[in-house]
């Protein structure tokens, strides 16, 4: 499990597990879950353009996801969100439906980037990644401040003369260069559950975006390892136990949420019924 071009995997897998925690923390704080659906079946569209051209599919990937998400910000500017989101994936669709009725020889790879293949990364996947991935974490280092202020407070970021905007679209394009690093590894279907799921439940345990980042960031380090695991020891498709474990995270999130809120009331029950039957002891003793 850890020779040959299992090694491949282990590192790759890491670095997608690490930017999907970092970037999908901003979309579950950001509201941007739909665009964070949406951009990676753009760029699923790059990529069946580019296997039927004969281009590298990273190089579609990259330039359909930027595709998508100048498209949402650029409709989104002149109506709703949602719609602007709404929009841009049908176009994206349509295109890649396109693209691969054209191509007659797609099967495998259409398979593997819809649902991940990442045991079968090969040697000349692993540098792309590194390369996407060293930008998308610079850019994250250099907006950090200004995107969790646009993110946590957008009404306060705004009156202080940040363009809450400008942080929409950058962020969009942020996420596009994240889309195209992990999309043939977890595939365009599932990309989303491991943006959306440990971020989620990192949210469910903390109020606090940094605390939450770290532990989105261990919960989809963890949900990749294990994964890959269960993956290699029965012969399965590695996106459908990213998926479910996406899913069992939140689960379990939203239950320590529901728990630590029923104990809240119940203390906060007890004090008030104490402060209630300590009250006329007061008056006596004036």
């Amino acid at each position: 499990m850890f020779t040959g071009f299992m090694v491949n995997t282990w590192i790759v897998a890491s670095i997608v597990a690490l930017i999907a925690g970092v970037v999908g923390s901003f979309v579950v704080m950001r509201g941007t879950a739909f665009a964070a659906h949406a951009i990676p079946q753009g760029a699923f569209a790059g990529a069946a353009l580019a296997g039927l051209i004969g281009v590298d599919t990273i190089l579609g990937l990259g330039v359909f996801s930027v595709i998508a998400a100048l498209g949402i910000g650029w409709l989104g500017r002149r109506g709703r969100h949602d719609v602007a989101v709404a929009l841009s994936l049908v176009v994206l669709l349509a295109l890649g439906s396109l693209f691969l009725s054209w191509n007659t020889d797609y099967e495998p790879e259409i398979f593997s980037l819809l649902f991940g293949e990442v045991l079968g990364i090969s040697s000349d996947q692993v540098a792309p990644t590194v390369v996407l991935a060293v930008v998308t974490i610079a850019l994250m280092v250099v907006l950090f401040r200004p995107l969790l202020f646009s993110s946590v407070l957008p009404e306060v970021a705004e009156a202080t003369g940040l363009s809450t905007r400008a942080m929409d679209l950058i962020f969009l394009i942020v996420l596009a260069l994240a889309t195209s690093m992990t999309l043939p590894v977890v595939g365009a279907l599932l990309i989303f559950s491991l943006m959306i799921g440990p971020p989620a439940a990192a949210r469910s345990v903390t109020a606090n975006p940094m605390t939450a980042l770290g532990i989105s960031v261990v919960l989809s380090l963890v949900t990749v390892w294990v994964s890959i695991a269960l993956a290699y020891q029965w012969n399965l498709p590695v996106g459908f136990f990213v998926g479910t474990i996406s899913a069992l995270w939140y689960a379990v999130g939203r239950a320590w949420l529901a728990w630590t809120r029923r104990r809240r009331r119940v203390a906060g029950d007890d004090v008030a019924e104490v402060t209630v039957q300590a009250a006329p002891l007061g008056r006596c003793r004036r």
